[in-house]
């Protein structure tokens, strides 16, 4: 079995963030988890999420779980998930982590050929989630961004193929796409055996189905389209309790236009709303998804901080602190940017960094997750050629 090192990280209580200025009211779009009871019958305290798509999250007392970019990779999504103590190792995808709040940062597709198999798990997860008190969220990255724009420059051959068999799958159950997506993990596992014979890239068969999964694709993701639409259920920004979750980073500019806001201009145009659709006029949402400093782009706090001055990384730790202040949050924790030294903090470990290249299609590194509990904020890593004991270590 597997052993774990542990990075601890006390943190200060929780306190009473500022006021800020689109603070979720009884008139605004929500949404609310109603109470749970887990395994023992005994109840829990509501998992409470303000916003459609989900922005802020009460989740009293839960164990928070955060994993980094996955980019189609199933195998190693399935590792990290495990690790965290969420889903079983029998190869059923059950939910094991009771009233865990798993949280997952973005960029699952491109790179890899099991996109859809893992946005279909992570729903599966978190409809057997809410049965036990615990809950599953998502944020979209840049890669989810690119593709409802229409960029496919990352794409693998096999990315291509699955989405000419979902398509294909989804003609075939039409009448319920809850079920069908949520079945689809299963099915396509099947399906991608079928296609492993061996073939010339090159062929005139090949190319006219790599034709075939551009066509697929774009229907799938285009604004409107069915899975588009699936990725508008997520948020761009998402707080929980005192912890502010993005791909790329937010800074107060983001805050300033409000994060509420975004989430809901980037959500109404993945499902294809026109301006004319909604009274406030929602517009491309181009200071969440488009440019350096966007929020699925921001590289600011994940960089090599060796290779900046102390006048630098001053400024960027202001930057931070300021955000934070403003979203009402104690620390933040990005994807977005392999750490090739594996998941870390910086800054008074106000900003903590978790992308770590898992997907065999980035660095092919070994799975880490993020995880909060009892105030504490520790890196789950697998250990496979040490000795089973656990190892914890202030991250300080």
């Amino acid at each position: 079995m597997a052993s774990l090192c542990l990075n601890s990280l006390p943190l200060s209580p929780p306190s009473q963030p500022p006021k800020l200025s689109e603070a979720p009211s009884p008139s605004s779009s929500s949404l609310n988890i109603n109470s749970y009871y887990g395994s023992k019958g005994e109840a829990s305290k509501p998992i409470v999420v303000s916003g459609n798509p989900p922005t802020f999250v009460s989740a009293p007392g839960r164990r928070i779980v955060a994993v980094g970019d996955l980019h189609g990779d199933l195998d190693q999504t399935r590792c990290a998930l495990e690790m965290a103590g969420v889903l079983s190792p029998d190869g059923q995808d059950l939910w094991t982590g009771g009233e865990t709040v798993l949280i997952q940062l973005g960029d699952i597709l491109d790179r890899g050929e099991d996109e859809i198999a893992i946005l279909s798990l992570l729903r599966s997860l978190d409809i057997q989630a809410k049965d036990e008190g615990g809950a599953v969220f998502q944020v979209n990255g840049n890669h989810e961004t690119m593709n409802v724009e229409g960029d496919f420059r990352y794409v693998e051959t096999g990315g291509f193929d699955e989405c000419i068999d979902f398509l294909e799958y989804l003609d075939d159950n039409r009448d319920d796409w809850e079920e069908a997506f949520v079945g689809w993990t299963g099915v396509s596992k099947q399906l991608k055996e079928d296609r492993k014979m061996p073939q010339n890239y090159w062929d005139p068969w090949n190319l006219v189905r790599r034709q075939k999964g551009v066509i697929a694709r774009s229907i799938l993701l285009r604004p409107g389209g069915p899975l588009a639409c699936e990725l508008a259920r997520h948020a761009v920004v998402l707080k929980v309790n005192d912890w502010v979750f993005c791909h790329g980073g937010l800074i107060p500019n983001h805050v300033a236009y409000g994060v509420e806001r975004m989430n809901r201009e980037v959500s109404h145009w993945m499902r294809g709303l026109s301006d004319s659709d909604e009274s406030d006029n929602p517009h491309f949402p181009f200071i969440a998804t488009r440019g350096y400093d966007s929020v699925v782009w921001n590289r600011l706090y994940s960089r090599d901080t060796s290779e900046l001055d102390d006048y630098q990384n001053n400024q960027i730790h202001s930057i931070l602190e300021e955000t934070l202040h403003a979203v009402g949050a104690k620390a933040m924790v990005v994807g977005h940017t392999p750490q090739t030294t594996g998941a870390n903090c910086k800054y008074n470990c106000s900003i903590w960094r978790i992308d770590v290249g898992m997907s065999s299609g980035v660095l092919n590194s070994r799975p880490e997750v993020l995880e909060i509990k009892d105030n504490k904020a520790r890196v789950i890593r697998s250990k496979k050629d040490t000795s089973s004991e656990s190892q914890v270590v202030d991250f300080i």
